[in-house]
């Protein structure tokens, strides 16, 4: 047997016993070989990284970036060494760098993201521009550490418009600039356990299907919780899943043995936002059922919906905010994300409730870092364990990252028309007409979409086209992962099967952001194509049966 078949025969054996983007790797790499001697270009649609990137807020950095050098160098000029910038004066020697530098790129953005923080915000124009220009230059640990004092309002005024934080409830969110929304993955689960909120062996639910690390976090030995699925099994009348969630699955929910709940909104990879009729049932089984279930919702596609409300907004008492700025913005490499606590939340409410010993046992953990340590707040013991709590000190994100993300959050403040966001969202949809056209399929925009990724059942697709026959069929004589081999090796197309993410073992998940539009065509015509041969294998078939009958 060659090396090709064996490769292709061990990769067959691990599928559905890894996660999808491993499998999804080992997929590439087999269509590559196959690949070799061919023009084809590899289509892998696979993964989630846009292929589009905000320009005006890179350049508004990095001219900036200018600026704050001049800054060192007028403080100590060495050579090759310069000085830390000085607050004083610091705001008028920006406004004379943005009229001497007036056609540089990004300046206009500029001079308006400095003119948000002091008209807006009510910021000194001193401190603004100082804290922005220490911050891009990078010479200082972040201070505070959670996130720059600044830079954490104008980010709390892009997530209260984008997100619609704290739409019922007076008050603001504390913020903690991380890493992306995968660092404030991490944080938020050790965090849990840290603070006995959650203890090993604790009832958790996940809102399926779900992007990976969600399933495959909570059964590692640390954790090992035991977790109820709460599925959106809805099917529209159409015979198409809607991808909502039955009243049957939310009242999974009325438990009060469910302590945590992880929500991806719109999920992955459906990319459908919750319906509000799904909203209303959940936020009456916490009010009334479960009133201490916390809740993790981690909202990175929301931008992509119209009139999107995250579920922070109607629970923000219950609710931790996750948000990353990668899909949005095309800044999966610069690794920015924010947690987002409401200053009245239920984990400070369940830590004040913990037993004696607990709270001994937690005094002894932070005592380091407060006189009082009982006082501190749940946001703060997060930041605190992202460095094991001995290295707070050096803990937060670095100041450069914070910097390009609140330019950023005040470009898309900056745009009353939503602009940029219509831009996006047109790309993705276009994209899914495309691929549905390739597959010879009718497209009817469905509400709540976001069309980040779109998930097409083949199952679901055999059996409402062809009957229920021709699915049984389709089941038997092939695998899922059959279409997945067929599609690297022929055509060098690479999906991600939704099985792994506890979805239909018969959908794949097609991201509509990472490729050019034509790529899209060219996916639903060879799909398309892959089919109708099974299709015709059925036909043949059952044609042969009756001749011999």
């Amino acid at each position: 047997m060659d090396t090709y078949n064996v490769k292709k025969q061990e990769i067959e054996k691990v599928y559905g016993k890894i996660s999808p983007f491993e499998f999804k790797n080992k997929l590439i790499s087999l269509a590559e070989d196959k690949n070799q001697k061919s023009t084809r270009t590899l289509l892998d649609a696979g993964r989630g990284n846009p292929n589009w990137t905000a320009v005006a807020p890179r350049e508004a950095f990095f001219t900036f970036g200018q600026f704050a050098v001049l800054e060192t160098r007028r403080v100590w000029s060495e050579g090759d060494l310069a000085g830390m910038p000085e607050k004083e004066g610091i705001s008028k020697r920006f406004s004379a760098y943005v009229h001497k530098y007036y056609d540089a790129p990004g300046i206009e953005l500029l001079k308006k993201i400095y003119e948000y923080g002091i008209t807006v915000e009510g910021f000194s124009p001193d401190d603004w521009v100082y804290e922005l220009t220490d911050g891009i230059i990078g010479d200082n640990y972040p201070a505070p550490d959670r996130m720059l004092p600044h830079i954490e309002k104008v980010v709390h005024d892009y997530l209260i418009k984008e997100m619609c934080y704290d739409k019922p409830l007076l008050g603001k969110f504390n913020l903690f600039a991380v890493e992306g929304a995968t660092a404030a993955m991490c944080y938020i689960f050790d965090s849990l356990i840290a603070n006995e909120l959650l203890a090993i062996g604790d009832k958790v639910a996940l809102m399926t299907p779900i992007f990976t690390p969600y399933l495959e976090i909570p059964i590692l030995p640390r954790y090992n919780f035991k977790v109820v699925a709460v599925s959106a099994t809805e099917i529209g009348i159409d015979g198409e899943h809607t991808w909502q969630y039955p009243k049957s699955e939310l009242d999974k929910l009325r438990d009060p043995a469910i302590k945590a709940l992880f929500f991806v909104n719109p999920s992955n990879p459906p990319s459908v936002a919750m319906k509000p009729e799904c909203i209303t049932q959940l936020v009456e089984i916490v009010n009334n059922h479960n009133p201490n279930l916390m809740i993790i919702s981690d909202d990175v596609y929301g931008t992509f919906v119209d009139n999107f409300h995250s579920l922070v907004a109607y629970l923000p008492f219950n609710s931790i905010g996750v948000y990353s700025f990668s899909k949005y913005f095309g800044v999966t490499g610069w690794r920015l994300g924010t947690i987002a606590i409401h200053e009245k939340n239920v984990f400070d409410k369940l830590i004040r409730e913990l037993s004696f010993n607990k709270k001994q046992e937690l005094k002894q953990r932070y005592e380091a870092l407060s006189t009082d340590p009982e006082d501190m707040r749940f946001i703060d013991r997060i930041v605190a364990d992202s460095r094991q709590v001995a290295l707070n000190h050096t803990s937060g994100l670095s100041t450069p990252q914070q910097v390009q993300m609140s330019f950023f959050a005040v470009f898309a403040l900056l745009d009353k028309e939503n602009n940029y966001k219509q831009l996006t969202q047109d790309i993705c949809h276009r994209r899914q007409k495309l691929l549905f056209k390739g597959l010879e399929l009718k497209f009817t925009k469905k509400p709540y979409d976001a069309a980040y990724y779109t998930q097409f059942d083949m199952l679901e697709w055999a059996n409402y086209h062809y009957g229920k026959e021709f699915g049984e069929y389709l089941q038997k004589k092939y695998k899922p992962v059959d279409i997945l081999f067929r599609l690297a090796e022929e055509s060098s197309i690479v999906l991600l099967g939704v099985g792994g993410f506890h979805g239909p073992e018969w959908a794949v998940r097609i991201s509509l952001a990472n490729l050019n539009d034509e790529s899209y065509s060219k996916i639903g015509e060879v799909l398309h194509k892959i089919l109708n041969e099974y299709v015709a294998s059925f036909k043949l078939e059952k044609a042969h049966k009756k001749i011999k009958l």
